[in-house]
């Protein structure tokens, strides 16, 4: 069964971009590791962000610090994207009250 899967990227307006798809083929393989990529990305600039934070390091000026808290807020968006996309794509336990509405609405 073919569900619409949220990508790991935007159109170029900013709006979300789904795939129909079963789990394969070229693009999902694709985007899985596009998120791949990201989520490493997001690790290193964390352990980047934790070193010039650190007791002792030396101080950024405040085009470099400008530069960081953008980087970090790039990542933090990929991450929670790619969290929303993989939470869609978790199964829901029967039985539940979400699959129940779910349930409920595709009788409709």
């Amino acid at each position: 069964m073919e569900e619409l899967r949220l990508l790991p990227w935007a159109n170029p307006d900013g709006l979300p971009c789904y795939l129909s798809t079963d789990g394969g083929g070229y693009l999902a393989r694709l985007a899985d590791g596009i998120e791949e990529v990201q989520l490493t990305m997001g690790h290193e600039l964390l352990d980047h962000a934790r070193g010039v934070l650190a007791p002792g390091a030396r101080a950024l000026t405040d085009a470099e610090y400008r530069w960081l808290a953008c980087r970090l807020t790039e990542a933090l968006s990929d991450a929670l994207r790619v969290a929303d996309a993989r939470g869609q794509r978790i199964p829901v336990p029967p039985g539940t009250a979400e699959a129940d509405r779910s349930d409920e609405q595709g009788a409709r």
